[in-house]
């Protein structure tokens, strides 16, 4: 696993162009696991700092619990329709996947029973239309292996 910083450290450019997609809106999609091991989906937000990504959960939230239980989880940037006029120029959507791990609450915090947690890294991808807009390309970086592109034809 790696940290956000690791990640842009390694892959500077993806970084910027993966976090410019998840800052284009509030609301996130984040995966968790129920107790019976299958997948929930839920909104949240989540905060890209100096060193790492983090988010928190209201207390009480069902899918708090599910991470406090299993701490794997997934990612999604909103979702941006590309452009009617030219497809060719649509950032894509970028996912992160990796662990939660549960961190100090911010020193003002208001919310009581709340967690706050860092994404540790198991994988990052964007996936957007190539040129011409007849196949996708997908970018990718993991842990140890580093950044990879790879062209999927329909």
């Amino acid at each position: 696993m790696a940290s956000w910083a690791e990640f842009e450290q390694e892959a500077p450019e993806l970084a910027a162009r993966v976090r410019e997609r998840f800052q284009l809106g509030t609301n996130k999609t984040i995966a968790t696991l129920r107790k019976d091991g299958s997948p929930r989906i839920s909104a949240s937000e989540l905060e890209f700092g100096p060193d790492d990504v983090t988010f928190g959960m209201m207390g009480g939230s069902v899918k708090l619990h599910d991470v406090r239980r299993d701490p794997r989880i997934a990612i999604h940037s909103p979702t941006i329709e590309p452009p009617p006029d030219g497809a060719e120029g649509w950032g894509g959507d970028a996912k992160m996947a990796g662990t939660a791990v549960e961190i100090p609450p911010p020193p003002d915090d208001e919310h009581a029973g709340a967690g706050f947690f860092r994404v540790d890294l198991t994988e990052v991808a964007l996936t957007y239309l190539g040129t011409p807009a007849d196949h996708l390309m997908v970018e990718s970086w993991h842990p140890g292996r580093g950044h990879e592109r790879r062209r999927v034809d329909g």
